[in-house]
């Protein structure tokens, strides 16, 4: 084939089984994103689920108690919109209002040098310090224009989110019919071992994983609101809020949630910036060493240098949902990896090493 031995034909077949499978995904990256965005809901409320159902009669059965959740997640999101939806929907109306201004400002040097001679700064380093600003803010402000217009278009197409619930219904419905459907497609029995010790793991890794990751926003949301509202920050809620949404994104949401309260209150006058900034860094180490330790048990095992590549790739591949998707793909690639060398080795991985997540 191709003036190509037998071995090389195959090499080069698999290669382009392998291309035209990426292309594939790629041409179906909304429908697959859909069903992972279902996948975690599903995991997500699938705890509430089991709860309700055992308290109900087994006619109803699970589709009853997927039904009754709904309705109660219904009533808890409304709950919450009428508690802090009309001061959120403020403070983001007065943040993008005040947007072009703030931006303008940072162009041209002058928030940083209201806020320098504030602090006593000399004339001659405020301008070379304004002027560096000057320099480099072209290029800042068109990376975080471009970030701003393709995060608005990926919410322009984000429509399909409707039917997140509807594929979650049916996953939690037929999740353990549809294991068996495929456990019984599978004939050899070491496959079949093999098969059920890479969902199980899988399962365990995800459900740990989302559950864990919600958590910790709220806790971010929860704090930072607390301590905005104390310490007098201008836009509490919408900064907490954004702040919650971008912690989300593994690495780079922190630091961006940082920036961008930083930066307003520096544009709003507020009086202790620096303070701001030390609470962002003090906040940081908490959730790292502290809270997420406590939340997702060992943590995922992944390198730090593997998880920050990533998510710079699934930023390329994919924007900010790739960044959301880049760290349990990692880590369900890195259970399949394991699970596979120990089935080839013969050894048997205890369960207790599942990375947690």
């Amino acid at each position: 084939m191709f003036f190509l031995d037998a071995r090389a034909a195959r090499v080069t077949w698999t290669v382009l089984v392998f291309a035209a499978g990426l292309g594939l995904l790629y041409l179906l990256r909304t429908p697959i994103l859909l069903f992972v965005f279902s996948l975690f809901f599903a995991y997500l409320i699938f705890p509430i689920v089991r709860v309700v159902e055992r308290g109900l009669p087994r006619r109803g059965g699970r589709p009853l108690a997927i039904g009754v959740v709904y309705v109660l997640l219904l009533l808890a999101l409304v709950g919450v919109g009428v508690g802090v939806g009309p001061r959120l929907s403020d403070e983001f109306r007065l943040l993008t209002e005040k947007a072009p201004q703030m931006a303008q400002q940072i162009a041209s040097g002058q928030i940083i040098t209201n806020v320098l001679q504030k602090r006593g700064w000399e004339a001659e380093r405020v301008q070379q310090v304004e002027g560096a600003v000057r320099a480099h803010a072209g290029q800042i402000i068109g990376y975080v224009q471009g970030a701003v217009a393709a995060g608005l278009r990926w919410l322009a197409g984000a429509w399909v989110i409707v039917l997140v619930p509807v594929f979650a219904f049916f996953m939690l419905k037929d999740a353990e019919p549809a294991a068996a459907g495929i456990d019984a497609l599978i004939e050899e029995p070491r496959h079949r071992e093999l098969w059920r010790d890479i969902a199980e793991d899988v399962h365990l890794l995800l459900a740990k994983y989302v559950r864990a990751l919600i958590l910790l926003s709220l806790i971010t949301f929860v704090v930072w609101s607390a301590v905005f509202f104390v310490a007098g920050v201008p836009y509490p809620v919408g900064l907490a809020a954004i702040a919650g949404v971008l912690e989300l994104l593994p690495i780079v949401g922190p630091l961006t949630a940082g920036v961008i309260v930083v930066s307003v209150a520096l544009f709003s006058g507020y009086a202790h910036p620096w303070l701001l900034v030390a609470f962002v860094l003090v906040w940081r180490g908490i959730q790292d060493y502290v809270s997420s330790p406590l939340v997702m048990g060992r943590g995922i095992e992944l390198h730090p240098a593997v998880v920050i590549f990533g998510v710079i790739a699934g930023g390329e591949i994919g924007g900010p949902v790739g960044m959301f998707l880049s760290v349990p793909v990692l880590a369900a690639l890195r259970v399949v990896w394991r699970r596979v060398r120990a089935s080839r080795t013969g050894e048997r991985p205890e369960k207790s090493s599942v990375p947690a997540a």
